[in-house]
């Protein structure tokens, strides 16, 4: 086995205030990180790094999920930082901005929201039953990481609401009131989605599952 530390960088004394630096990021708000990006130039760099680590992983697992592809969520999540850059690089006078940017998360989960929505409009996004089945193979099993992976590919089955909502919920873990102020529903239309979405996956893996108290109310 190699020893990955041979292939780690070494760190010279005119480095260190750079470590420093990030360090201080690390404990910005997000409109602290906005203004660094408009008022730093030279930081600008370091400060969308820092965005890019608190928010990437959410982002991408929300792309993949909601349009049910590895390849075509990752080219939303790529698209969706493209478009961000390009806002927070806007001064926040600009008429193309309503106000500045001050929740990061929030902005970045819409960008990737749209882009999905988008993506739904122009492609099929569902499956049938007889195509899942046909995708499925007969085990007799499950371990978690197998349900997970199951669960994974049923979503594929759900409309794009109950998709979005499922995913928002129990990827992200947004609460009922998150979910409505992101896409625009009333708390009891969201409560509706999971609520059908969960009973949707129960009826398509009951084939294939015999425990699905993972799903119990």
């Amino acid at each position: 086995m190699f020893n990955e530390m041979l292939f780690l960088p070494k760190l010279h004394i005119n480095q260190m205030p750079e470590i420093m630096q990030q360090q201080r990021l690390e404990t910005c708000s997000d409109a602290e990180l906005i203004q660094l990006f408009h008022c730093s130039p030279g930081q600008r760099e370091s400060v969308f790094s820092e965005i890019y680590r608190r928010y990437a992983q959410r982002i991408k697992i929300y792309c993949v999920r909601v349009v049910g592809s590895e390849e075509d969520g990752s080219d939303i999540f790529q698209e969706t930082f493209v478009r961000f850059f390009r806002a927070a690089f806007r001064e926040p006078h600009e008429k193309t901005m309503d106000k500045p940017i001050d929740n990061i998360g929030g902005y970045v989960m819409r960008i990737a929201r749209n882009l999905c929505l988008n993506h739904k409009r122009d492609t099929k996004s569902t499956v049938t039953i007889d195509e899942w089945e046909r995708a499925m193979p007969d085990f007799p099993n499950y371990e978690r990481e197998e349900l997970l992976n199951l669960i994974a590919v049923a979503l594929e089955y759900l409309e794009f609401d109950y998709r979005e909502a499922f995913v928002l919920r129990f990827y992200q873990g947004y609460s009922y009131e998150e979910i409505a102020e992101l896409t625009g529903a009333s708390i009891s239309t969201v409560t509706n989605r999971i609520w059908r979405a969960k009973d949707k996956l129960k009826t398509v893996l009951k084939p294939y599952l015999a425990d699905l108290e993972e799903f119990a109310e």
